[in-house]
Protein backbone atom coordinates (compact mmCIF):
# COMPACT_ATOMS: atom_id res chain seq x y z
CA UNK A 1 0.00 0.00 0.00
CA UNK A 2 2.29 2.45 1.38
CA UNK A 3 5.33 1.57 -1.15
CA UNK A 4 3.31 3.14 -3.82
CA UNK A 5 3.41 6.57 -2.14
CA UNK A 6 6.85 7.74 -2.65
CA UNK A 7 8.87 10.50 -4.08
CA UNK A 8 6.08 12.45 -6.98
CA UNK A 9 3.66 9.48 -6.73
CA UNK A 10 3.55 10.22 -3.21
CA UNK A 11 2.62 14.19 -3.86
CA UNK A 12 0.43 13.11 -6.95
CA UNK A 13 -1.76 11.17 -4.67
CA UNK A 14 -2.22 13.47 -2.38
CA UNK A 15 -3.72 15.36 -5.25
CA UNK A 16 -5.79 13.25 -6.38
CA UNK A 17 -7.49 12.26 -3.13
CA UNK A 18 -11.49 11.31 -3.72
CA UNK A 19 -13.19 14.76 -2.28
CA UNK A 20 -16.28 13.42 -2.61
CA UNK A 21 -15.08 10.18 -0.08
CA UNK A 22 -14.21 12.90 2.03
CA UNK A 23 -17.05 15.80 2.09
CA UNK A 24 -19.38 14.25 4.77
CA UNK A 25 -16.36 13.26 7.19
CA UNK A 26 -13.99 15.52 7.66
CA UNK A 27 -15.21 17.02 10.88
CA UNK A 28 -14.28 16.39 14.30
CA UNK A 29 -16.70 15.82 16.90
CA UNK A 30 -15.82 18.66 19.33
CA UNK A 31 -15.13 17.62 23.19
CA UNK A 32 -15.04 18.87 26.24
CA UNK A 33 -11.71 18.41 27.99
CA UNK A 34 -11.41 16.37 30.92
CA UNK A 35 -11.81 17.46 34.09
CA UNK A 36 -8.91 17.63 36.16
CA UNK A 37 -9.91 13.79 37.81
CA UNK A 38 -10.73 12.74 34.68
CA UNK A 39 -8.77 10.52 32.39
CA UNK A 40 -9.75 10.05 28.34
CA UNK A 41 -8.87 7.23 26.28
CA UNK A 42 -9.31 6.92 22.69
CA UNK A 43 -8.06 3.78 20.91
CA UNK A 44 -8.39 2.65 17.08
CA UNK A 45 -7.66 -0.74 15.30
CA UNK A 46 -5.31 -1.11 12.27
CA UNK A 47 -7.82 -3.66 11.18
CA UNK A 48 -10.61 -1.49 10.60
CA UNK A 49 -9.28 1.08 8.61
CA UNK A 50 -9.46 -0.46 5.34
CA UNK A 51 -9.71 2.71 3.19
CA UNK A 52 -6.17 3.85 0.76
CA UNK A 53 -8.20 7.04 0.69
CA UNK A 54 -8.21 8.00 4.38
CA UNK A 55 -4.91 6.85 4.62
CA UNK A 56 -4.02 9.31 2.29
CA UNK A 57 -6.00 12.27 4.46
CA UNK A 58 -4.06 10.93 7.48
CA UNK A 59 -0.96 11.56 5.68
CA UNK A 60 -1.67 14.76 5.14
CA UNK A 61 -1.98 16.00 8.80
CA UNK A 62 2.14 14.99 8.87
CA UNK A 63 4.69 17.63 8.59
CA UNK A 64 7.55 15.85 6.52
CA UNK A 65 9.71 15.06 9.17
CA UNK A 66 6.97 12.80 10.00
CA UNK A 67 6.25 11.46 6.96
CA UNK A 68 9.54 10.49 6.36
CA UNK A 69 9.61 8.45 9.90
CA UNK A 70 6.10 6.62 8.63
CA UNK A 71 8.64 5.84 5.66
CA UNK A 72 11.61 4.56 7.14
CA UNK A 73 9.21 1.89 8.72
CA UNK A 74 9.84 -1.73 7.27
CA UNK A 75 6.77 -3.29 6.00
CA UNK A 76 3.00 -1.93 5.08
CA UNK A 77 1.51 -3.07 8.62
CA UNK A 78 3.98 -0.88 10.73
CA UNK A 79 3.81 1.99 8.38
CA UNK A 80 -0.14 1.88 8.66
CA UNK A 81 0.60 1.63 12.81
CA UNK A 82 2.98 4.71 12.46
CA UNK A 83 0.59 6.78 10.52
CA UNK A 84 -2.56 6.15 12.78
CA UNK A 85 -0.61 7.04 15.74
CA UNK A 86 0.21 10.04 14.88
CA UNK A 87 -2.99 10.77 13.39
CA UNK A 88 -4.88 9.74 16.17
CA UNK A 89 -2.91 11.95 18.49
CA UNK A 90 -3.11 14.75 15.92
CA UNK A 91 -7.12 14.17 15.21
CA UNK A 92 -7.42 13.45 19.47
CA UNK A 93 -5.67 16.39 20.42
CA UNK A 94 -7.58 18.80 17.85
CA UNK A 95 -11.10 17.72 19.22
CA UNK A 96 -10.43 19.74 22.19
CA UNK A 97 -9.56 22.63 20.89
CA UNK A 98 -11.54 22.56 17.57
CA UNK A 99 -11.66 25.84 17.29
CA UNK A 100 -8.41 27.07 17.18
CA UNK A 101 -6.17 24.49 15.78
CA UNK A 102 -6.71 21.61 12.68
CA UNK A 103 -4.78 18.28 13.21
CA UNK A 104 -2.63 19.25 10.29
CA UNK A 105 -1.18 22.84 12.22
CA UNK A 106 -0.49 21.02 15.54
CA UNK A 107 3.44 21.43 16.50
CA UNK A 108 5.27 18.90 19.06
CA UNK A 109 8.25 19.25 21.34
CA UNK A 110 10.08 16.79 23.43
CA UNK A 111 11.04 17.16 27.20
CA UNK A 112 14.71 16.84 28.09
CA UNK A 113 14.15 12.69 28.63
CA UNK A 114 12.28 12.76 24.71
CA UNK A 115 8.37 12.82 26.29
CA UNK A 116 6.47 14.04 23.72
CA UNK A 117 4.35 17.37 24.29
CA UNK A 118 2.33 19.75 22.54
CA UNK A 119 4.05 22.96 21.46
CA UNK A 120 1.23 25.50 21.72
CA UNK A 121 1.75 28.14 19.08
CA UNK A 122 1.01 31.90 20.65
CA UNK A 123 -2.48 33.23 19.31
CA UNK A 124 -3.69 36.49 20.89
CA UNK A 125 -6.40 36.23 23.74
CA UNK A 126 -6.64 32.56 23.00
CA UNK A 127 -4.98 30.66 26.31
CA UNK A 128 -4.84 26.48 25.69
CA UNK A 129 -5.43 24.37 28.91
CA UNK A 130 -2.78 22.56 30.36
CA UNK A 131 -3.41 19.24 28.28
CA UNK A 132 -1.48 16.74 28.57
CA UNK A 133 -1.15 13.30 26.24
CA UNK A 134 0.49 10.03 26.00
CA UNK A 135 0.22 7.24 23.06
CA UNK A 136 0.96 3.44 23.17
CA UNK A 137 0.32 1.18 19.95
CA UNK A 138 1.25 -2.13 19.04
CA UNK A 139 0.38 -3.95 15.51
CA UNK A 140 -3.07 -4.18 16.05
CA UNK A 141 -4.44 -1.26 18.43
CA UNK A 142 -3.20 2.29 18.87
CA UNK A 143 -4.55 4.10 22.25
CA UNK A 144 -4.18 7.57 23.02
CA UNK A 145 -4.86 9.36 26.66
CA UNK A 146 -5.27 12.69 27.58
CA UNK A 147 -5.44 14.54 30.94
CA UNK A 148 -5.96 18.44 31.89
CA UNK A 149 -2.94 19.73 34.19
CA UNK A 150 -1.74 16.09 35.20
CA UNK A 151 0.84 13.90 34.00
CA UNK A 152 -0.35 10.60 31.88
CA UNK A 153 1.16 7.71 31.29
CA UNK A 154 -0.37 5.09 29.67
CA UNK A 155 0.48 1.22 27.59
CA UNK A 156 -0.83 -1.33 26.12
CA UNK A 157 0.07 -4.86 25.17
CA UNK A 158 -1.71 -8.09 23.90
CA UNK A 159 -3.17 -10.24 25.70
CA UNK A 160 -1.85 -13.58 23.54
CA UNK A 161 1.71 -11.62 23.67
CA UNK A 162 4.44 -14.70 24.08
CA UNK A 163 7.50 -14.19 26.17
CA UNK A 164 10.45 -15.69 23.87
CA UNK A 165 12.07 -16.28 27.14
CA UNK A 166 11.88 -17.72 30.66
CA UNK A 167 9.96 -15.14 32.32
CA UNK A 168 11.63 -16.08 35.69
CA UNK A 169 15.25 -14.99 33.79
CA UNK A 170 13.26 -12.09 32.15
CA UNK A 171 11.82 -11.23 35.02
CA UNK A 172 14.78 -11.19 37.44
CA UNK A 173 16.94 -9.02 34.74
CA UNK A 174 13.56 -6.14 34.99
CA UNK A 175 11.61 -6.53 37.85
CA UNK A 176 11.79 -5.53 41.82
CA UNK A 177 12.71 -8.13 43.82
CA UNK A 178 9.16 -8.18 45.39
CA UNK A 179 7.80 -8.51 41.46
CA UNK A 180 10.08 -11.48 40.88
CA UNK A 181 8.84 -13.70 43.75
CA UNK A 182 5.00 -12.75 43.25
CA UNK A 183 5.94 -13.87 40.11
CA UNK A 184 7.65 -16.81 40.90
CA UNK A 185 5.01 -18.21 43.43
CA UNK A 186 2.85 -18.52 40.74
CA UNK A 187 2.95 -22.66 39.69
CA UNK A 188 0.79 -22.14 36.58
CA UNK A 189 2.41 -21.02 33.38
CA UNK A 190 -0.66 -19.22 31.41
CA UNK A 191 -1.76 -17.40 34.45
CA UNK A 192 1.97 -16.59 35.17
CA UNK A 193 2.17 -15.03 31.75
CA UNK A 194 -0.58 -12.92 32.40
CA UNK A 195 0.49 -11.52 35.47
CA UNK A 196 3.78 -10.60 33.79
CA UNK A 197 2.39 -8.83 30.86
CA UNK A 198 -0.01 -6.93 33.65
CA UNK A 199 2.77 -6.06 35.14
CA UNK A 200 4.80 -4.85 32.39
CA UNK A 201 1.99 -2.65 31.33
CA UNK A 202 1.68 -0.81 34.56
CA UNK A 203 5.37 -0.42 34.89
CA UNK A 204 5.53 1.10 31.69
CA UNK A 205 2.65 3.24 32.25
CA UNK A 206 4.43 4.73 35.24
CA UNK A 207 7.48 5.65 33.98
CA UNK A 208 5.78 7.45 30.67
CA UNK A 209 3.80 9.17 33.37
CA UNK A 210 6.82 10.37 34.99
CA UNK A 211 8.42 11.65 31.56
CA UNK A 212 11.80 10.48 32.34
CA UNK A 213 12.69 7.76 30.02
CA UNK A 214 13.84 4.15 30.83
CA UNK A 215 16.91 5.29 31.65
CA UNK A 216 16.24 8.07 34.37
CA UNK A 217 13.02 5.59 36.06
CA UNK A 218 14.76 2.32 35.75
CA UNK A 219 11.69 -0.63 36.24
CA UNK A 220 14.03 -2.73 39.24
CA UNK A 221 13.98 0.72 41.24
CA UNK A 222 10.27 0.79 41.63
CA UNK A 223 7.41 -2.07 43.04
CA UNK A 224 4.19 -2.14 42.10
CA UNK A 225 1.45 -4.27 43.57
CA UNK A 226 -2.04 -4.29 44.91
CA UNK A 227 -2.95 -3.52 48.25
CA UNK A 228 -6.74 -3.52 49.57
CA UNK A 229 -8.80 -0.67 48.13
CA UNK A 230 -9.81 2.56 49.69
CA UNK A 231 -13.42 3.32 49.43
CA UNK A 232 -13.19 3.70 45.86
CA UNK A 233 -10.41 3.26 43.90
CA UNK A 234 -11.99 4.14 39.99
CA UNK A 235 -14.61 4.72 37.60
CA UNK A 236 -14.63 2.84 33.84
CA UNK A 237 -18.23 4.81 33.47
CA UNK A 238 -20.11 7.00 35.36
CA UNK A 239 -22.35 4.92 38.21
CA UNK A 240 -20.09 2.13 37.78
CA UNK A 241 -16.55 1.36 40.16
CA UNK A 242 -13.94 -1.14 41.53
CA UNK A 243 -13.32 -1.80 45.10
CA UNK A 244 -11.65 -5.58 45.55
CA UNK A 245 -8.33 -4.09 45.32
CA UNK A 246 -6.52 -0.88 43.73
CA UNK A 247 -2.61 -0.55 42.39
CA UNK A 248 0.03 1.33 44.06
CA UNK A 249 3.81 2.17 43.42
CA UNK A 250 6.50 2.03 46.15
CA UNK A 251 10.03 3.25 45.33
CA UNK A 252 13.05 1.21 46.21
CA UNK A 253 15.55 3.87 46.25
CA UNK A 254 14.27 7.33 46.82
CA UNK A 255 12.27 7.46 50.14
CA UNK A 256 10.94 10.92 49.70
CA UNK A 257 9.76 10.14 45.87
CA UNK A 258 5.84 10.59 46.34
CA UNK A 259 4.94 7.66 45.00
CA UNK A 260 1.64 8.03 46.92
CA UNK A 261 0.77 11.00 44.15
CA UNK A 262 -0.34 8.44 41.32
CA UNK A 263 -3.01 6.47 40.65
CA UNK A 264 -3.38 3.30 38.46
CA UNK A 265 -6.36 1.79 35.88
CA UNK A 266 -6.07 -1.97 34.60
CA UNK A 267 -8.21 -2.84 32.10
CA UNK A 268 -8.88 -5.29 29.13
CA UNK A 269 -9.09 -3.37 26.31
CA UNK A 270 -11.46 -4.12 22.83
CA UNK A 271 -11.31 -7.96 24.50
CA UNK A 272 -7.79 -8.70 23.18
CA UNK A 273 -5.20 -5.94 25.28
CA UNK A 274 -4.14 -4.87 28.58
CA UNK A 275 -3.60 -1.60 28.91
CA UNK A 276 -2.37 0.38 32.04
CA UNK A 277 -3.05 4.43 32.50
CA UNK A 278 -1.24 5.99 35.20
CA UNK A 279 -1.67 9.59 36.22
CA UNK A 280 -1.25 12.14 38.63
CA UNK A 281 -4.16 12.52 41.26
CA UNK A 282 -3.72 16.26 41.41
CA UNK A 283 -2.52 19.43 43.56
CA UNK A 284 -1.76 19.45 47.14
CA UNK A 285 -4.72 21.78 47.62
CA UNK A 286 -6.97 19.16 45.41
CA UNK A 287 -8.72 16.29 47.08
CA UNK A 288 -6.15 13.06 46.11
CA UNK A 289 -8.82 10.28 47.26
CA UNK A 290 -11.15 11.29 44.61
CA UNK A 291 -11.42 8.19 42.23
CA UNK A 292 -10.21 8.75 38.67
CA UNK A 293 -13.62 8.36 35.96
CA UNK A 294 -12.11 7.29 32.90
CA UNK A 295 -13.93 7.48 29.42
CA UNK A 296 -13.40 5.46 26.47
CA UNK A 297 -13.82 5.68 22.74
CA UNK A 298 -13.31 3.83 19.61
CA UNK A 299 -12.48 5.58 16.85
CA UNK A 300 -11.58 5.92 13.25
CA UNK A 301 -10.78 9.73 12.84
CA UNK A 302 -12.85 11.71 10.67
CA UNK A 303 -15.20 8.66 10.40
CA UNK A 304 -16.54 7.64 13.69
CA UNK A 305 -16.63 7.65 16.86
CA UNK A 306 -18.14 4.77 19.48
CA UNK A 307 -18.24 6.07 22.87
CA UNK A 308 -17.55 2.06 24.61
CA UNK A 309 -17.29 2.85 28.32
CA UNK A 310 -19.82 0.26 30.28
CA UNK A 311 -19.44 -2.38 27.56
CA UNK A 312 -17.43 -5.60 26.90
CA UNK A 313 -14.90 -3.68 24.79
CA UNK A 314 -13.83 -2.15 28.53
CA UNK A 315 -13.05 -4.55 31.69
CA UNK A 316 -12.03 -3.48 34.75
CA UNK A 317 -8.65 -5.81 36.09
CA UNK A 318 -9.35 -5.45 39.82
CA UNK A 319 -5.75 -5.68 40.73
CA UNK A 320 -3.12 -8.21 40.87
CA UNK A 321 -2.43 -11.47 42.45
Amino acid sequence: MFSRLRGVRFTMRLQCLDTKFFSSSTSLVPMQLPSRMETHLWYVVPNEVKSEQLLNKYLEFLPTSEKEHVFSMRGNELRKGALLARALVRTTIARYQINQVSPRSLKFRKNIHGKPEVDWQQIEDWHPQQLHFNISHTESLVACGVTTHNPIGIDIEEKERKIKHSISSFAKRYFSHQEVQLLGSISDPEIQRQEFIKLWTLKEAYVKALGRGFSGSPFKTFTIRSVAASKESFHLSEGSSFENSEIVVESLEDSANHTGDWQFTLMELAGSHYAAICSRKGCANEDKSHPMKLRVWRTIPLVEDEYVSGTDSVIAVKGLM
